[in-house]
This record gives C-alpha cells, structure tokens and sequence, in this order.
C-alpha cells in the first residue's frame, strides 16, 4: 500500500533536540579569571584600577568563553545608557571620518556606543542636533570643533559631561583638545623659506573657523619674521573642500600673481589647487611647491606625494573619547594641545627661479 508523504513524515522519528549552549555569565568570567565580578565589570566599563596582565587576562577569558554583557542589565545597574553622543560637522568629511573612527575604536573597547550627529557648520544645526542626543539619553558628548558658542558648551557641561576639540576651554564637567593651528603653519613657512622661496602664497579657510583664522595668523607672522615678501594678493579665502582649493588657485593664476609656492590651510585644498595648476600646466613641485595641512591619509599616495602638516586627526577622535571615559569617572583628564609636525614628501623642493 502505498503511503502520502505527509503520513510517512508523521510516522518518522522525531527529530532529535539540539543541544543549546549555554550562555557564559559574568560571574563564571570571574571564577575562571580568579578575579571578583565586580572587578571584571570595572574592567568592561574601563574603570578598573587593577594592572595591565590581569586586564589581558580577563579579557582573554571573556573571549575564550564568548562572553557578551547584556547592554540593558549594565544600564540599569549602572544608571547609564552606554551610549555616548558625537557631533560632527559632516559625517562623510574625510577629516571628520578620521576622528569618527578614533572615537568608535576607543568606546568599541569598553563596550560604549557612539551616535553620531553632523551640525554641518551651522550653529543652530549644532544646538538642535545635541537637543536629539540629550532626548536620547547619552551618558556624554563630544563635541567636534563646530560654530556652538563657549557659553553654550558651559550650559551644557553643567547636565552632561562635554568634550570638545578645536578650541581651548574649561569647565565642570567641560574638557577641550586643541591643536597648535599658528604654530603648524609657522612650520609651513619656515620650511618653504628655507628651500629659498621668498613669495608665498596662502589659500585660507573660511574665516569664521577658528583654525582657519588661527593658520592663516600664524603664516602672517612668520612670513614677517623671515622677511619674506608680503602681499595681500597672496592670500585668497575659500571654504576647505577640494573645489575651493581648485577655485581659489583659479583666482591667483588669473590675478597673475608671482609665486613660487602654495599653502593650503587644508589637505583637501591642496587636492583642488594641485589639479587647478596642473590644468595651467604647471608642476608640483618643479614650477610650484605645495603643502597641505592635516595629513590625511590619501596624500601620502597622491602624485606627487604631499608635504603636510601633520595633525593626527585619528588620535585626536581617541583621545577624546578617552577624555570623556575620565569625565564619566569623575577624573580630571590630562591637558592636551596637540603639538604640530610637519611631515615633509615630494610636493616641495629647492626654488630655482
């Protein structure tokens, strides 16, 4: 007789059950890592004051046992969200990507989460974008650079702690990291005078950055120190993207000013101004030097490769969010300006004219 599938399928063996494994607990880290549950929870918060072999032990005894906090259990018993809250300026920049990933790969290790906002320059964009991460209740925020008042960030420090780079300020609860922007672009010049160039010019950012205002001061000075050429025709302002370095290299060849080299107060206008001269027919660096400022990654692949300021905009994303973990802790973080250096590549080379 011949029997439906269906039947078959019901007289069957039942299948067997699968074993589920089950899931590791914090206090079975801690028996395994000789060590007590609350120093192993200290040690995932980034709080623990204990040497740096146990760390590695504990922390080789979570992964060997595939341990995953509960994010919601750790809020609940620690009043906080893990959650940490960034603004940026805009969230593709290759500059803020930079300090982004710092930021991510420092909280990553304790176990925090980043949200991450853009204010886009705009400072009331800036205000309702952290009145978003206040609803949300982020344990922190870290500011990156941006046009928000001084006031306004102490207001702020006042609920929640606050770190914010590219500019110097203090307060409760309040941090800043700032770079050495007059003094990078002293570096600059200096560097350029002493391959025998005497006219310089500058491509500015916009004005109303303070970094901007800062470099462009800093090449003033040293210019006049060095006794080098000045003239306000050197000088152009554009916006820090690459079309306004391509604009503003447009705007000294048509004005036919004499120069000899180039100082973009970004690497991204370095970008548009090195395809502007090279639309001209003029070289980097036999007709014209060129220096960039940041050093981002891409220009030590660019042709030729670039002489930059260097500003580790990576290590400036970690060391605030590592800023903000003291902050959290009710510890005072360490002062920090970030010292300038310049990194120097085929870009610039001896004047010969």
């Amino acid at each position: 007789m011949k029997i439906s599938s269906k039947r078959a399928a019901q007289q069957a063996d039942p299948p067997m059950p699968v074993a589920v494994k089950s899931r590791a607990t914090l206090t079975m880290v801690a028996q395994k890592a000789g060590v007590s549950p609350s120093t192993v929870s200290r040690i995932l918060n980034g709080t623990a004051q204990v040497s740096e072999e146990k760390q590695a032990l504990v922390k080789a005894v979570i992964e060997e046992l595939g341990f995953r906090p509960d994010p919601a259990a750790r809020s609940l018993a620690g009043g906080r969200t893990m959650s940490i809250g960034v603004l940026t300026q805009f969230i593709d920049s290759p500059y803020y990507g930079e300090a982004l990933r710092g930021i991510e790969d420092e909280l990553h290790k304790a176990n925090y989460v980043p949200l991450f906002v853009s204010g886009h320059w705009n400072e009331a964009e800036e205000k309702n974008r952290l009145f978003m991460l206040q609803e949300r209740k982020v344990d922190g925020i870290i500011v990156l650079t941006g046009k928000l008042a001084d006031d306004t960030l102490i207001e702020m420090a006042a609920h929640i702690p606050v770190v914010v780079t590219g500019r110097r300020l203090s307060g409760p609860g309040l941090f800043s990291i700032d770079f050495d922007n007059s003094e990078g672009a002293s570096l600059a010049v200096r560097h350029l005078h002493a391959l025998g160039h005497r006219r310089v010019a500058f491509i500015s950012g916009p004005l109303d950055h303070p970094d901007a205002a800062e470099r462009l001061q800093g090449y003033k000075e040293e210019v006049r120190l060095k006794g080098m050429d000045i003239d306000e025709e050197l000088v152009v302002v554009s916006d820090y993207q690459e079309a306004g370095g391509f604009r503003a290299m447009n705007t000294l060849l048509s004005a036919r000013v004499q120069f000899t080299a180039v100082i973009a107060a970004n690497d991204q206008m370095a970008y548009g101004a090195r395809l502007a001269l090279h639309r001209s027919g003029l070289r980097v660096p036999e007709d014209v030097s060129l220096i960039g400022f940041d050093d981002l990654p891409h220009s030590a692949f660019t042709l030729p490769p670039l002489t930059s300021v260097r500003q580790s905009v990576y290590e400036i994303g970690a060391s605030a969010a590592k800023a903000m973990f003291d902050l959290l802790n009710k510890k005072n973080p360490p002062s920090r300006l970030v010292e300038a250096e310049l990194v120097v590549r085929e870009s610039t080379r001896i004047n010969r004219r």
